[in-house]
């Protein structure tokens, strides 16, 4: 006679519960991020879309045909617009750099400052300083030291040679923003550094000088050069105070995309400005290729 073995039920699963929850609590969150998402698709990726293929669409005027192919990114990358990008290249990086460096110094002064009112001052101004761009900027130089400025006049600035439309004099109105935009950046770095550090270097004989190089300025290298590349970038895209200040005088590839698009060079090279505008999404592409990793490097250095 067959014994019946009895069947032993399984007991509930104490993890089910608790990853059950976590899957719940992940879909929610990506239910929660979908306006942001698809306000991100329209806003950039359709914009995107339409620069990628109009820069490799090739019209042809005889036959009121269009194709793919290279000649509009060969274009681009030839006479006067890789005159045009090569010179908002440099003009971008000497503003980085000494933006980058200038404004550093600053916020460390602000951050060693004892003062809460002078530092609340100088960070609010930082803060407007850092979005005050446009024409208003450039109406503002234009009448201090433009051609009939009051400091050129007051001064006999023009006697000495001295312009305002030239690439130093753009270089000039761009550190303007540049400087409060770093020091809006460096500032909660520089209050990232714990005391504990300082004290532990000077506690092992090691100077102020040996801090700063050997404890400073490394733990800050991710953040500073994650700042110069944000000006970079800012710099590289600006557009209305170098159109309203100098115009066709200092050749920058913004202004060179405005006078395709609006024919005042050659009718029909619409798609020419797009290729332009593509030169410049790879360009600000490798610029956020470099600052977003830098930037949560500085995060854990900084915690």
């Amino acid at each position: 006679m067959a014994i019946a073995t009895p069947t032993i039920a399984p007991g509930p699963d104490k993890t089910a519960g608790p990853a059950r929850k976590k899957t719940g609590q992940a879909s929610r969150s990506w239910l929660a991020a979908l306006p942001l998402l698809l306000f991100l698709a329209l806003a950039f990726g359709i914009p995107a879309i339409a620069v990628l293929i109009g820069a490799f669409t090739v019209e042809d005027p005889v036959n009121n045909t269009s194709r793919l192919g290279l000649e509009n990114m060969t274009d681009s990358l030839q006479g006067a617009y890789r005159t045009a990008l090569w010179a908002s290249v440099k003009l971008s990086a000497f503003v980085a750099v000494v933006g980058g460096v200038l404004g550093t110094f600053l916020a460390q002064a602000v951050v060693a400052s004892k003062g809460t009112f002078l530092r609340e001052a100088v960070l609010t101004a930082s803060g407007v300083l850092a979005n005050f761009g446009g024409v208003p900027l450039a109406f503002a130089w234009i009448a201090t030291l433009g051609n009939a400025g009051l400091l050129t006049t007051m001064f006999g600035l023009g006697d000495t040679g001295f312009s305002l439309y030239t690439f130093w004099g753009l270089a000039i109105v761009y550190l303007y923003f540049s400087i409060p935009l770093m020091v809006v950046v460096m500032t909660p770095a520089l209050d990232g550094l714990r005391p504990q550090w300082r004290e532990a270097a000077l506690n092992n004989g090691a100077s102020g000088w040996q801090y700063w190089r050997h404890v400073g300025v490394p733990v800050l290298t991710p953040a500073l050069i994650g700042g110069m590349v944000l000006l970079f970038g800012g710099s590289f895209a600006a557009y209305a105070t170098a159109a309203a200040m100098v115009g066709a005088t200092v050749p920058l590839v913004t202004l060179q995309i405005a006078d395709a698009l609006s024919g005042n060079v050659l009718v029909g090279h619409e798609n020419l400005a797009l290729a332009l505008s593509l030169d410049m999404v790879i360009v600000a592409g490798i610029v956020m290729a470099i600052y977003l990793p830098l930037r949560n490097r500085s995060s854990r250095w900084l915690q």
